[in-house]
């Protein structure tokens, strides 16, 4: 069996990877608003916070893709 190559499918899945915990969070910190408009403030701070999260990881995944 063959090992991927760096640039190949690996790279390629990571990047796919990254892309959707992107699109996740950007749907978390799109919706949030809805949780402040409802006096729920405490969930809407999580979701933020989450939201940032997820994006730093999925931000980090696609740059990391790209260098390989």
């Amino acid at each position: 069996m063959t090992s991927p190559e760096p640039g190949g499918r690996l790279a390629r899945r990571e990047r796919l990877v990254g892309l959707l915990v992107l699109g996740i969070a950007v749907v978390l910190l799109l919706s949030s608003v809805t949780w402040f408009g409802s006096d729920r403030s405490g969930v809407g701070i999580g979701q933020v916070a989450l939201g940032l999260v997820l994006a730093g990881v999925g931000g980090f995944l696609v740059r990391r893709a790209q260098a390989r």
